[in-house]
């Protein structure tokens, strides 16, 4: 049987083409039995996984519980905000009470860049980065793959465009590694002041005219503007970020082609995206949920099929 070139998923920098290749087949699986009336498979009866959010989430906690509960795994969710970390207690004391009570897995989402790692190299689990600061989601980039993989039959020499946030955005990055390592070409859009400084030298163009962008993609990934992590005003106001790279359906339709739009939420709609957009045939972002569940479940079954043995 195939395997991961990794005992954990802490970003996509740490993996290769081959580990991604083997995820997406076993979502092709996944994605079947999902889909089917009866929705569980009893892969992991035997696997205890702790679900540990220092951050709030919606989308990607409930993803990776469904996932969980699919494949019949034990699953203990644990929220930061009602816990002892209140009270002082570290990282690895919470993370290592948890594990004394026989958890084989944890899926970490936390504020702080490189959490994911200093848990992997000090706690006895397989660790699942659900998002670190503002350095890697994987499990993101991996779905978002996935999904312009359903829907234009290979992500390689497809050209994508990430749009808006990209110096906040733990999506961003995941997505330029994954991306480029499938062949694709990748852009980022918005203004100059969300733009790291470091962009180019990974290989990716800035291009700050929207419609610019538009007309050479094929693919666009419009992110939010992450306002929990401003410090300072990056941008004049909301509406004039949105005059120059929200997008709307008049844009959009002015095309000369057809593009999918991404995006991996919560949607401020009227802002980096209109709704008449967000809910066109042109969007794939409940696609993208519904992938995230499959693809979720692949990353899962793959890292507890190396603790079993």
């Amino acid at each position: 049987m195939k395997e991961l070139s990794v005992n954990h998923l802490l970003g996509i920098k740490y993996i290769n083409k081959n580990d991604i290749d083997l995820i997406f087949e076993t979502a092709d699986h996944f994605k079947e039995v999902i889909n089917r009336p009866i929705k569980k498979v009893p892969s992991l009866r035997d696997i205890t996984i702790a679900n540990i959010f220092f951050e709030n989430s919606t989308r990607t906690k409930l993803s990776f519980e469904l996932a969980q509960k699919r494949l019949s795994a034990d699953v203990i969710s644990f929220s930061a905000a009602q816990s002892s970390v209140k009270k002082g207690e570290t990282l690895i004391d919470t993370v290592n009470n948890i594990l004394s009570m026989k958890v084989d897995l944890v899926v970490m989402r936390h504020s702080n860049a490189g959490a994911a790692h200093f848990l992997a190299n000090n706690v006895k689990a397989s660790i699942v980065n659900a998002g670190d600061g503002s350095h890697e989601h994987p499990t993101q980039a991996l779905l978002d793959s996935y999904t312009i993989r359903e829907k234009l039959g290979d992500v390689g020499g497809k050209k994508v465009v990430i749009v808006g946030d990209i110096l906040h955005s733990r999506v961003a990055l995941s997505n330029i590694y994954a991306l480029q390592m499938q062949g694709a070409e990748v852009k980022v859009c918005g203004p100059k002041t969300l733009i790291p400084k470091y962009i180019e030298s990974l290989g990716v163009l800035v291009e700050p005219n929207l419609r610019k962008a538009l007309e050479w993609c094929d693919v666009a990934n419009m992110l939010r503007v992450q306002n929990e992590r401003l410090d300072v005003n990056y941008f004049p106001s909301t509406r004039e970020y949105t005059q120059q790279y929200g997008l709307d359906k008049t844009l959009l339709d002015s095309l000369n082609k057809e593009i999918l739009i991404m995006h991996p939420g919560p949607i401020n709609r009227g802002v980096e995206i209109t709704s008449d957009v967000a809910d066109s045939n042109h969007s794939v972002i409940l696609n993208q949920v519904e992938n995230g569940v499959a693809v979720r479940m692949a990353v899962i079954y793959l890292l507890a099929s190396k603790i079993k043995q």
